[in-house]
């Protein structure tokens, strides 16, 4: 079974992105970008909320394309329609455990968490997140939306690689221990 990885930008203080979606103050270019934009090439699969595929669409996506050429995407929304079918893109209608667990089964590759949070939060709470991979950007935003939405849900962390680049960027690696 494949591991599903969230991995994501955030603040110092633990935001995806400020108010109305602001990312500006994150780290949009360097190294560090060049890298994690190397490891995405690793994934064939990406799970999303709706909110974080129109996201998307202020960077020029169309409704029905997938926002990674090489990848299949399943968006979780219960409202998201296409007019244009893509047999990259798949609306699943409703946040469903069994189609997580049918994904993490049949995938030959990690799976790619690209968020949001309200998104992430449900699959934290329901311990399906394997590996947290958080991009530190040296900002604090102060009010956004949170890693994990609105989850108060807690377990322990095993930091598994720390990485530094140009920026003040650093990437750190997490495997998640629900047992303790």
């Amino acid at each position: 079974m494949k591991n599903i990885v969230y991995y994501v930008a955030i603040s110092i203080d633990g935001y995806i992105c400020g108010l109305d979606g602001d990312i500006s103050g994150f780290v949009g270019e360097g190294s560090g970008v060049t890298k994690y934009m190397s490891d995405l090439k690793g994934f064939e699969t990406t799970i999303m909320g709706k909110d974080t595929y129109e996201f998307g669409y202020a960077y020029g996506l169309k409704p029905g394309q997938p926002a990674y050429a090489h990848m299949q995407h399943y968006i979780f929304s219960k409202s998201l329609q296409f007019d244009n079918k893509s047999n990259q893109v798949h609306i699943i209608s409703e946040y469903d455990l069994d189609k997580i667990k049918e994904l993490k089964q049949n995938s030959t590759t990690d799976i790619y968490l690209c968020g949001g949070g309200v998104f992430a939060g449900w699959l934290f709470d329901n311990q399906l997140i394997d590996i947290i991979k958080v991009k530190i950007n040296p900002l604090i935003l102060g009010a956004g939306i949170r890693l994990f939405g609105e989850s108060t849900s807690g377990y322990q962390l095993v930091l598994t690689d720390t990485e530094s680049y140009d920026g003040g960027l650093v990437f750190n690696t997490y495997s998640l221990n629900y047992n303790s």
